[in-house]
């Protein structure tokens, strides 16, 4: 049953956990999936000032609003694809990989802009 593992497959499946992971705890395009399970909960701040959070209702709604939680399950689902239907799993997998490799270049890129931004700003201000 176990299929020999090479490096580039498990980097792979390890991208395409973050991603797939990342697509259900956070993103815009699977609130629908997590909206029944969570719940509008008032905060009120030291400050007075109020805020609305959404909370998990349930068990299911940690899961799907967990990330360290989704990260497990997601790596599950998606190994168990790997080793049992791997011609349907592996496009997944690689489809999410390349989406996950790319999520992590624009968070570099994207820290990097606002970096050469913020000191361009601090020099201008030096002058």
């Amino acid at each position: 049953m176990l299929r020999e593992l090479d490096w580039m497959t498990y980097i792979m499946i390890i991208l395409a956990s973050y991603r797939f992971t990342h697509l259900i705890v956070f993103d815009k395009i699977t609130e629908f999936i997590r909206n029944p399970f969570m719940k509008k909960e008032t905060i009120q701040h030291e400050d007075g000032s109020t805020e609305i959070k959404k909370v998990p209702k349930s068990k299911f709604g940690y899961l799907l609003n967990c990330y360290w939680c989704a990260g497990v399950w997601s790596a599950m689902f998606l190994a168990l694809g790997y080793l049992f239907i791997p011609k349907i799993a592996m496009p997944l997998i690689f489809v999410f990989s390349i989406a996950g490799a790319q999520a992590i270049l624009e968070t570099f890129v994207g820290v990097g802009t606002k970096a050469v931004d913020l000191l361009s700003a601090a020099k201008k201000r030096m002058e």
